[in-house]
């Protein structure tokens, strides 16, 4: 196996909060992230981690989840409690809410988003059901109440473009926007929907039966990887439990709710293009069908739910850790 290909050497750099589930780097290499008392944080100097500076830029008074830069340096944030924001790093902190509905309904667990050119943001809702806390409950009961969602510029409401999704979660655009790249976590699965062309507001799978559930994702420039974070490898009874009826799933969800869960302890991401190829070589799991990954196991790093490369290094985020994980970029091809 190329060392190349593999997640190591993993670091580890400590942050004063809990949770950076998503992690996205700005055009100087600092790396942005939200952690679970509602700070955004900015990190600097990654190739140093016991010298890094760790500054506080915001507040938003919810949980932070996915985060998009915008060019002029304001950064979109979804917070898990309902709500779409744009906050001002680099001023006050300023924190403004971009809208908080959708299609006459109140948000509930945002999730991800990503802003396109002309102003348009797609942002998805993982589920309808549950919220962030309970997210293992959707993962078991498999819902299939995720939605992806479009806010034109200057409107208060968003419009519902897509849903029946299974745990909407991470959002790429392909290099030349045609079409946005959804993580469905619950179905293991990335799935394309078409923003021109024919088949505008259509969508088919791109990847499916993926060795881990994909969370958050990552594309630092168009003609580059799209980096997806494994937040768990593929479990097999709960393949089985989703072919059962909602009644037996429902159940199944509750008793998940109430038993102790302890994230798996290894980091897994994979890297694909837009025809959904892997671009990383000499992959060292396979997990039955479905792309290959790059995982570490027994790394001490938990639930990696984000991903982003800066600076000849792949910048790992989680739901759980307090801090985050920082490995050599491998070659793609």
């Amino acid at each position: 196996m190329d060392r190349r290909a593999a997640l190591v050497p993993l670091r580890y750099l400590s942050l004063p909060g809990q949770g950076p589930e998503d992690v996205v780097a700005d055009p100087g290499g600092r790396v942005l992230t939200g952690v679970s008392d509602g700070r955004i944080l900015r990190v600097d100097g990654l190739d140093d981690p016991p010298t890094a500076r760790v500054e506080h830029v915001a507040e938003i008074g919810g949980r932070p989840l996915g985060l998009e830069l915008l060019p002029d340096g304001d950064l979109l944030v979804c917070s898990a409690d309902g709500a779409l924001l744009r906050v001002d790093p680099d001023g006050t902190g300023s924190v403004r809410v971009l809208t908080g509905s959708a299609a006459g309904e109140r948000l509930r667990f945002c999730s991800n988003v990503v802003a396109l050119p002309d102003g348009t943001v797609y942002f998805t809702v993982s589920s309808r059901v549950h919220p962030l806390e309970d997210w293992m409950g959707d993962i078991v009961e498999h819902t299939g109440t995720g939605r992806l969602l479009r806010l034109e510029p200057g409107a208060r409401e968003a419009e519902v473009v897509l849903e029946g999704l299974q745990f909407a979660n991470g959002l790429a655009r392909s290099a030349d926007d045609a079409f946005l790249i959804v993580a469905e976590t619950g179905a293991r699965r990335l799935t394309r929907f078409h923003l021109t062309g024919p088949r505008a507001g259509r969508a088919e799978p791109l990847v499916e039966r993926l060795p881990g559930f994909p969370d958050n994702m990552w594309r630092g420039a168009p003609d580059g990887p799209v980096w997806v974070a494994l937040a768990g490898p593929r479990v097999p009874p709960l393949d089985l439990l989703h072919r059962a009826g909602p009644a037996v799933r429902r159940r199944a969800a509750r008793l998940a709710l109430h038993a102790p869960y302890r994230p798996w302890g290894g980091t897994g991401v994979l890297a694909i293009d837009d025809d959904g190829r892997t671009v990383v070589p000499y992959s060292p799991l396979r997990s039955g069908a479905g792309a290959p990954a790059l995982t570490r196991r027994r790394s001490g790093f938990r639930m990696v739910t984000s991903v982003c490369e800066t600076g000849g290094l792949l910048v790992l985020g989680s739901l759980v850790e307090r801090g985050l994980a920082l490995c050599e970029a491998p070659v793609t091809t």
